[in-house]
């Protein structure tokens, strides 16, 4: 993306391996393997393009579908962020707050906005990332915050908006709690019980008291955290 590796989009692929429609999970797993699974970038990409024309495809025969959309959108975050791309970032931002506008009530859709803002902030540092893209923390904060409050008491809501607080600030409070919540929170989903195991993890790293091991484990935890860049 723009300066240096400006974010974009961590929410992505924590979303894209949840439960969805069939016409979805095709893009949807490949965008899982991509941020989860993949260590080289070239491969990633591969799959990130992949998901891409295929969500483009559902969206051709039927343009109203809202998970190929949601899929198209995290796909194109995905490629600005590896690829520092700052108007396809731009562009998936605009797409996940048209999504979160016509559902407010949509955990996923307001997760991505939230991460959004975030996640740039993580990978430029606030004041690049609020001059680069527009992205600020108040507005992550509060639709992560969001997002958690629609999940209901699934641990990735909560475990998600743990690391990302935790990635920018190992000393945030609201991240522990919250940590703490995912760690005890319902598991209904494979990707709740991969945040839930991400939160013990970070968990245990807090109570060791060493804020930069802290920060770079939930840093690593998040999606693409282990690329090999």
């Amino acid at each position: 993306m723009i300066v240096n590796r400006p974010g974009a989009f961590v929410l992505m692929a924590s979303l894209v391996a949840m439960a969805s429609p069939l016409q979805a999970a095709a893009p949807r797993q490949l965008l899982a393997e991509a941020a989860f699974v993949a260590r080289d970038k070239a491969v990633a990409l591969g799959q990130i393009a992949e998901a891409e024309r295929v969500a483009a495809a559902v969206l051709a025969r039927e343009p109203g579908n809202r998970e190929a959309a949601f899929a198209r959108a995290m796909a194109l975050g995905y490629k600005a962020k590896l690829a520092r791309h700052r108007g396809e970032a731009l562009e998936a931002r605009r797409l996940f707050e048209a999504l979160a506008a016509d559902d407010p009530r949509d955990a996923e859709a307001a997760a991505a906005v939230g991460t959004w803002h975030l996640d740039s902030v993580i990978d430029l540092g606030g004041l690049v990332a609020g001059m680069a893209i527009g992205a600020k923390k108040a507005i992550g904060f509060a639709m992560t915050d969001r997002a958690v409050a629609l999940g209901g008491n699934r641990a990735t809501y909560a475990g998600l908006a743990a690391l990302l607080r935790l990635a920018i600030d190992p000393d945030d409070p609201r991240g522990r709690s919250l940590a703490e919540r995912a760690a005890a929170a319902a598991t209904p989903q494979p990707l709740d019980r991969v945040f839930q195991r991400s939160a013990v993890a970070i968990l245990a790293s807090l109570k060791g008291g060493n804020d930069k091991a802290t920060q770079k484990l939930a840093r690593q935890l998040l999606p693409f955290g282990r690329l090999d860049r």
